[in-house]
């Protein structure tokens, strides 16, 4: 293969395991903690991508162009309500049904993904179509002997691993990291040391879901692009990674992310028809990695849970 070719493949592939990892992420945490599949998750995600686009909309209307503080306006906007969002849906919908059958709560976030779906189809302007998510970040390019690495494309995977790496501290260097983790351990002892056991919930799905929406931002920017069905296939990529890399491991959510990407990048490269048939290729593998390891890559201890 080209050597160009090859490094353009890589490049983009570093780019989707980020936002995957990053969604893988927000599935974890909720596993972790309260042992639940949030099936809504990538619509909320997508819900986060045009809160975005509608914060863009709104500061072109008041005259302000200047891309920074147009990023910077939508991350805040897009993170603080998909979060506020997220603690939402775990203290009227998650908890509450805490006690029952595990096969309610999916089904519920699952009735729910589908309702923000609809709604932003219904009710948003022209809701069915794509919508052109402006391209903010610097285009300028450099020549790699033979491939152009873009500067957007550097920004947005240096800001994912950031958030990556951030999130990763918090769960694992601070007292909230603690108290998640002693929550997601044992949920009575954790009450009994006077940890706040609801908050801690709502807290760690509000993590979840503002991750989520950094995603959306992320592939908005990338691909200049968001449309009301795109939280369906990045739901599903980051749910399969975070099962593949070992489902309450933030490790192996991680190692998910970037694993599906690479398949991806693979199927992209090595089969005849090249990106026609990666998704067909990525899933494939990951079924079958399924019933070679039920447990993920990552087996999950006590122990290590978020």
């Amino acid at each position: 293969m080209d050597i160009g070719l090859f490094g353009q493949y890589l490049a983009n592939g570093v780019m989707l395991g980020t936002m995957y990892a990053l969604v893988a992420v927000g599935f974890t945490l909720f596993f972790g903690v309260l042992d639940v599949i949030k099936f809504s998750h990538g619509d909320v995600l997508m819900l986060g991508s045009f809160t975005g686009f509608t914060v863009y909309i709104g500061l072109l209307s008041l005259g302000i162009e200047n891309p920074w503080v147009m990023i910077a306006a939508i991350l805040i906007v897009s993170i603080v309500t998909t979060a506020m969002l997220g603690a939402v849906i775990a203290r009227y919908l998650v908890l509450p049904l805490k006690s029952a059958p595990p096969l309610n709560i999916l089904l519920i976030t699952l009735m729910l993904g589908t309702a923000i779906r609809e709604a932003v189809r219904l009710f948003y302007p022209d809701g069915s179509n794509p919508k052109a998510f402006p391209a903010l970040l610097p285009t300028a390019s450099v020549d790699l002997g033979g491939f152009s690495l873009r500067a957007d494309s550097v920004i947005l995977v240096a800001a994912g691993v950031a958030v990556i790496i951030g999130l990763n501290l918090v769960i694992n260097r601070t007292r909230l990291g603690l108290a998640i983790r002693a929550v997601a351990q044992d949920e009575e002892t954790a009450k009994i040391m006077g940890i706040n056991y609801t908050m801690i919930v709502l807290v760690t799905f509000a993590i979840g879901s503002g991750a989520a929406a950094f995603a959306g931002i992320m592939n908005g920017l990338y691909y200049n692009e968001v449309n009301f069905g795109m939280g369906l296939l990045l739901g599903l990529i980051g749910f399969c990674a975070a099962i593949i890399g070992g489902l309450g491991n933030i490790y192996g959510a991680i190692l998910g992310g970037f694993l599906f990407a690479a398949l991806q990048t693979i199927g992209a490269v090595a089969l005849p028809f090249a990106s026609a048939y990666k998704d067909v290729f990525a899933f494939g593998v990951v079924i079958a990695l399924m019933a070679w390891k039920p447990t993920g890559l990552i087996a999950e201890r006590s122990s290590d849970r978020v």
